[in-house]
């Protein structure tokens, strides 16, 4: 199994366009009903200090069944996967945890952070710990052309998370 090694965010370097923007995201929490974990392919979100804390600012629409699933959990992880892992992305973005385990479709292997499911694949993550919740509203628009991204009045909820765990994949 490929060891994390835990790291205080303030010492790791990383461009979250290229993080956030190319490589993308998998949101993991899990689904109490089912029980196992349900892992969403985000390329929305950013990261930095709010209330003296660091954060990790996510976007989950309403339409998702991982949207139900952050609502009954405390704590979920982000995975940032190696370029190639793309498929997992691909599955975890287009498919429902409402139907089939997304992860064992994708192959990915499950390993336990901070009691929270990850995956060994991933190069980093962070353990989170929601502190605040609001859904993006329509009359808050102040560039209304972005409302163009919700035909279907699906707006997102925002996630703003506390980092409690940063971890990168040991190099062998």
């Amino acid at each position: 199994m490929k060891e994390f090694i835990k790291k205080n965010p303030e010492e790791i370097s990383f461009n979250v366009f290229e993080e956030v923007g190319k490589k993308w995201l998998l949101v993991t929490t899990f689904d109490k009903e089912k029980g196992r974990a349900n892992a969403m392919t985000a390329s929305w979100g950013c990261a930095g200090i709010l209330w003296n804390k660091p954060v990790c600012v996510l976007f989950i629409r309403p339409t998702r069944h991982t949207f139900k699933l952050i609502e009954e959990n405390e704590c979920l992880s982000v995975n940032i996967l190696k370029d190639k892992y793309k498929d997992a992305h691909k599955i975890c973005g287009t498919l429902s945890g409402r139907d089939i385990d997304k992860i064992a479709k994708t192959g990915l292997t499950p390993v336990n952070i901070d009691s929270l499911t990850a995956f060994e694949q991933s190069e980093r993550v962070l353990t989170l710990k929601k502190l605040y919740a609001d859904d993006l509203k329509e009359n808050s628009f102040i560039d209304k052309t972005l409302l163009a991204n919700y035909k279907s009045n699906d707006y997102h909820r925002m996630y703003v998370c506390e980092i409690t765990g940063m971890y990168e994949a040991k190099e062998n």
